[in-house]
């Protein structure tokens, strides 16, 4: 594994822990361990940070692709995915930004009204970056081999 495959499957990790932190930091909040959901949720946002980091990176390196995806059913749960994946991830990010403000100043009850909408979107997107990486890396090569072979997610 190398190049592009391997920046997705370190990000697919990224979005994997982001998700187990967010989680967690739930389970946290709901039995009243602020201290520890907190340091959570600054660990998922850090997380989080990274896989952005490593995700805008590897499009400078290896520029935005087609997957080639042949048309019919999977290119169809594909897009199903992918697009609120996309529309929620841009959207989220304000949000985390303003949720993160509202703890960092203690001003609980607009961090509460925005935190639970915001760990929602955040969470969904977490577990559907897992979920693309699987259908662009795992599931398309094995259920289409030759078109995967003749896109450009294949680097071998």
């Amino acid at each position: 594994m190398h190049g592009k495959e391997l920046f997705a499957a370190i990000n697919s990790g990224l979005n994997g822990l982001s998700t187990i932190l967010l989680i967690t930091a739930y389970i946290l909040i709901r039995n009243r361990y602020y201290k520890a959901h907190g340091w959570t949720m600054v660990s998922a946002l850090i997380s989080s940070a990274a896989f952005l980091g490593s995700y805008l990176y590897s499009k400078y390196a290896y520029g935005e692709v087609s997957t080639g995806i042949p048309a019919g059913w999977f290119r169809t749960f594909y897009y199903i995915i992918l697009f609120p994946h996309v529309l929620l991830a841009i959207a989220m990010l304000p949000m985390i930004g303003v949720t993160v403000w509202f703890a960092a100043n203690r001003k609980w009850v607009q961090h509460r009204r925005i935190a639970r909408p915001t760990w929602i979107i955040w969470t969904y997107v977490s577990i559907t970056g897992v979920l693309i990486y699987f259908i662009l890396y795992r599931w398309y090569p094995a259920l289409y081999p030759d078109a995967f072979k003749a896109s450009k997610l294949f680097w071998g």
